[in-house]
């Protein structure tokens, strides 16, 4: 509106009759002339309100640099607080334990905000997992094993078991407001498990079993998954006693020629892309069907797996997650 009222006075018409046109006092355009005279057309731009970011913080720029990285650093049960999270309370607890200065949570937030810091679901790590181990694992074990499988013409696998229940819920559906939506499934109790392993080619391999997993299952599985191949395989499992007991290092005797496991660091089921296998199937049954009994639960586990079989680009995309994608990284 400056810039046109200006222009119509450059033109010469009278300061009324420019206020009339634009409805505004005479006052306000006898401003605009001596700001436009002053500083040019510069001068009628408008300029942001109030303080600008930044200014009187109650913490410096050093102070707020060392909370921040406290946060990203350490939990707060590290520095003398509660708990393993950091939610906005902690936040302003340590900055009053800090520099003795207090903060409401909505005022934390803004901090929060300022820098850069959002509230995710964290992975969880197990206390008793070996930093370095997993180091060794990543950067000279895993490389080695892929090397001797190329050098052999063999093929590399992860592997993993899972359970299933009956009476697991997962995912969200939609309700009214304020209410909770109610989702009907049998009150028997009954499970399955399930062994797979998966290839960076895309290939899946499976079987689904009712009874425990153990020494005998084990090597059951990898009768079956030798089967497949006409070369080697070099499977990468867990530390899970089946893997390791002595019936099935007899067997792996027997077969050497034919498959080599590779166990990964202990607590570490990040690095096995096996898991979220374990987690898309977890996730998809209660979204496709509810079992209502054991044989019906094997059989949509079943389902699942023959229709990831034929979905190689899915199976591909488990080795792209944020923990896993060391095995492709050459």
């Amino acid at each position: 509106m400056r810039l046109p009222a200006v222009s119509a006075l450059v033109e010469g018409r009278g300061r009324s009759e420019v206020a009339a046109l634009f409805r505004v006092s005479v006052r306000a355009v006898d401003k605009w002339w001596a700001r436009w005279q002053a500083g040019g057309r510069d001068a009628l731009l408008s300029r942001p309100r109030g303080r600008r970011a930044g200014d009187h913080q109650v913490l410096s720029e050093a102070e707020q640099a060392a909370v921040r990285q406290a946060v990203l650093d350490h939990t707060p049960s590290d520095l003398g607080l509660s708990g393993q999270l950091w939610t906005r309370r902690p936040v302003g607890e340590l900055i009053f334990k800090l520099y003795r200065v207090r903060f409401t949570e909505p005022g934390v937030g803004k901090y929060l905000k300022r820098w850069g810091l959002t509230f995710q679901r964290p992975d969880k790590r197990a206390v008793e997992q070996d930093p370095e181990a997993v180091r060794i694992w990543r950067e000279e074990t895993w490389p080695a094993i892929r090397a001797r499988a190329k050098a052999e013409n063999g093929v590399v696998l992860f592997a993993d078991q899972v359970g299933i229940r009956s009476d697991q819920v997962t995912g969200r559906t939609g309700g009214a407001r304020a209410t909770t939506p109610v989702v009907h499934r049998t009150g028997n109790r009954f499970s399955v498990n399930a062994m797979s392993a998966i290839s960076t080619q895309g290939r899946m391999h499976f079987m689904v079993f009712t009874e425990s997993f153990d020494a005998k299952v084990m090597c059951r599985f990898l009768t079956r998954l030798v089967g497949h191949f006409d070369r080697k395989v070099h499977l990468v499992v867990d530390r899970h006693a089946a893997h390791r007991s002595k019936a099935v290092r007899a067997w792996l005797a027997n077969h050497k020629d034919q498959v080599e496991l590779h166990f990964l660091p202990s607590y570490s089921p990040e690095l096995n892309p096996d898991e979220l296998v374990n987690a898309d199937l977890k996730r998809s049954l209660p979204h496709t069907h509810r079992a209502r009994n054991q044989t019906e639960l094997a059989s949509e586990t079943r389902r699942f797996f023959h229709r990831r079989q034929h979905q190689p680009h899915i199976v591909r995309g488990y080795f792209c997650g944020r923990h896993v994608g060391y095995v492709i990284d050459e």
